[in-house]
């Protein structure tokens, strides 16, 4: 039987009138995904909400704290700049081979470095040796979740009934801010429950430990997925790929790669400096304790957590030019509102920050764009091409760019300005999409 032929819609049509609900099933597959997602992402995440700690314990005493900070994001930033690497390989085999195989591996992938690092010994112990180890395991997980995150969405939107396409990758982005949030809310807890000398002691590596255990639980949990009926029916019928998938793409969809690398540069300024960034910025630039930054930036998560289905939702709902304006306008706002009140006092510092969280959930809306730009036989590599590169580039660049050299100018308003002109980037985006309705997308 061969697949449907894809359905061209345009770049702001929204569901159909009377699409189908999801059934149990696909509830189950994005149940499932979700949670394997969360669990992953907890493991790659959790290693910036310990900036501080690991400046302390794996660089030399008497580092100067801002050279032992950038140390420390150098190593975080060599996890983004692999990415490509796993998730170009990946996605080879995830065209070629399935989805779901490259979904379990990069869990696995994921688990082991993670739990390694809970049990690496420090610099007071081994010296040199244990920051070039950290390296090494960090890099491990940037080729790890390179497959991993645009295995997920590709997975879960080809299982998803046409016109739910939006709700079922918001879903899945849903599952991996609640990873974040998980980081956030140990990172909270080791913070709060522990002394500063016992965290250096022993605390810092019960993350990494429980990290590790999740991603097994992982691998367990994905064990239990099918694999996604478009591809089957590629297979079935041999429509599979046959030259190397991201020669086509780089060949026929170049218009799709870079669309797709915009709206992940607006992803990456919104997690990576709202999300995963202002709880170390808050400690260091503003001298906030770390139980109310990490307490703040737990708010922040779980309202992204939420607002991350809100997106899809809208996607499906009013289409995705319109969705990802409405996103990129409230993370202008509310990255401004955040750190100008930082600057002032941090007297609304909770509530400011749980609204950015809520605006931030425009990653709810940016998986359905990049999803819809490739074809089924090389969607899998166009979106992860697309994404791991964006993300290597922009992810690893935005600490240092930040830190060295938009901090002198600017001050503590830098991290807001940085988000405000991306999120500008992504405005752009929105009214191309807006703009030439008959920008030609694909869906199953």
């Amino acid at each position: 039987m061969n697949p449907p032929p894809p359905m061209h819609s345009d770049a702001v049509a929204a569901a159909p009138a009377g699409a189908p609900p999801l059934s149990r099933k696909d509830t189950r597959t994005l149940l499932l995904s979700a949670l394997g997602g969360a669990l992953e992402f907890y493991d790659f995440v959790i290693f910036v909400f310990l900036t501080e700690t690991l400046r302390k314990l794996f660089f030399p005493v008497g580092t100067p704290e801002w050279l032992g900070t950038l140390q420390v994001y150098g190593i975080f930033a060599a996890g983004y700049l692999v990415r490509p690497i796993g998730g170009v390989i990946m996605a080879h085999f995830g065209d070629r081979s399935g989805r779901k195989r490259m979904f379990t591996l990069s869990v696995f992938l994921m688990a082991l470095p993670t739990l390694f690092i809970g049990l690496l010994p420090t610099y007071a112990q081994i010296g040199i040796a244990a920051p070039l180890l950290l390296l090494a395991l960090r890099i491990v997980q940037g080729i790890a979740i390179g497959g991993e995150v645009p295995g997920a969405w590709t997975f879960v939107a080809e299982h998803a009934p046409r016109g739910r396409v939006g709700f079922a990758c918001a879903s899945l982005s849903a599952g991996l801010t609640a990873g974040i949030l998980i980081g956030s809310l140990v990172s909270t807890a080791v913070n709060t429950w522990l002394a500063p000398a016992q965290v250096l002691d022993w605390g810092w590596r019960a993350p990494f430990v429980l990290g590790g255990v999740f991603g097994f639980l992982a691998v367990y949990l994905r064990r239990w997925l099918s694999e996604t009926p478009v591809f089957t029916a590629m297979r079935e019928s041999r429509q599979l790929v046959r030259e190397l998938p991201l020669k086509q793409v780089l060949r026929e969809h170049r218009a799709g790669v870079v669309l797709s690398m915009l709206v992940t540069w607006l992803l990456t300024a919104a997690i990576v400096v709202i999300i995963l960034m202002t709880p170390t910025i808050a400690q260091q630039a503003f001298k906030m304790e770390p139980s109310r930054a990490f307490l703040g930036n737990s708010l922040a998560a779980f309202f992204l957590t939420l607002s991350a289905i809100g997106g899809g939702w809208l996607v499906d709902r009013i289409g995705r030019g319109r969705a990802l304006l409405i996103g990129s306008l409230g993370v202008l706002v509310s990255s401004f509102a955040l750190y100008y009140d930082l600057n002032h006092g941090a007297h609304n510092f909770l509530l400011l920050y749980a609204l950015a969280g809520v605006f931030v959930g425009v990653v709810g809306v940016i998986p359905a764009v990049m999803v819809a730009a490739f074809p089924a036989p090389v969607r899998f590599s166009g979106l992860s091409f697309s994404y791991n590169v964006a993300y290597a580039v922009f992810g690893a660049a935005t600490p240092p760019l930040i830190g060295g050299y938009l901090a002198p100018h600017f001050g503590g308003m830098a991290p807001a300005y940085y988000v405000m002109a991306v999120a500008l980037v992504g405005v752009a985006v929105s009214a191309y999409l807006l703009s030439n309705p008959r920008q030609q997308f694909h869906e199953d």
